[in-house]
């Protein structure tokens, strides 16, 4: 009888992203918004095939290292597209004890 395997379902991946989308809606900063996505991404590519998907169904380890790879590179994206906004860190010159 062969095991069922839950982290190759592709309704497992999309439950994630929902579940990390909703927790960056209650906690926002665009921390979990990248995983969330990354999560969304392995959901697609497990549930159209495409890819790497057949090497992803037989190892976690590789699974999870794609994932790895690909939250990073949605967080580093989504860093570069949102940033640092102007005056969101005031930085001071001059000391108040200074005459």
């Amino acid at each position: 009888m062969e095991q069922y395997i839950l982290w190759n379902q592709y309704w497992v991946w999309f439950a994630l992203a929902l579940a990390l989308g909703v927790c960056e809606i209650l906690l926002p900063g665009y921390i979990l918004l990248g995983f969330a996505l990354a999560a969304a991404a392995m959901g697609i590519v497990f549930a159209s095939g495409i890819g790497p998907a057949q090497a992803m169904m037989d190892s976690l380890p590789v699974t999870l290292s794609i994932y790895g790879g690909m939250s990073l590179v949605t967080w580093l994206a989504l860093r570069q597209y949102f940033g640092r906004r102007d005056g969101q860190v005031k930085v001071w010159d001059k000391d108040i004890n200074e005459n």
